[in-house]
């Protein structure tokens, strides 16, 4: 099977992961408070870090199970952990300005990326 399909299967246990919490989340903890994602960011972190050094220094898998794993489910249970893996790899080759230039973009332009597509969406349909 080529690994667009195994990263597309994937994707959809992850993100069938990713509504499991949201409903779980939601009924357990509220929802005032965006626990949902804190939760599947923060996990989906950790799986990152625990498959891919279990990957690189265990385990003998193959590119499609790798693509499977990390872009599949953990990139359709939370995209924050690519994010992350990356940050943390430049940290790791001691690229600290690109590190730092990388971690603070990456927010500040998704926020203003929302708020941008938040302010068309509403001044289109106003």
């Amino acid at each position: 099977m080529p690994v667009v399909l195994w990263v597309a299967l994937g994707g959809a246990i992850g993100s069938a992961a990713r509504y499991g919490v949201n409903v779980w989340s939601g009924r357990i903890l509220g929802a005032e408070f965006p626990w949902h994602t804190l939760t599947v960011n923060v996990a989906g972190c950790f799986i990152m870090g625990v498959l891919v050094e279990l990957m690189a220094l265990k385990l003998n898998v193959s590119n499609e199970a790798r693509a499977f794993l990390t872009t599949g489910i953990l990139g359709g249970f939370t995209t924050f952990s690519a994010y992350s893996l990356d940050f943390a790899l430049l940290v790791e080759r001691k690229s600290y300005g690109a590190a730092l230039a990388y971690g603070a973009s990456s927010v500040a332009l998704s926020l203003i990326a929302v708020f941008a597509g938040l302010y068309l969406v509403r001044t289109l349909a106003s």
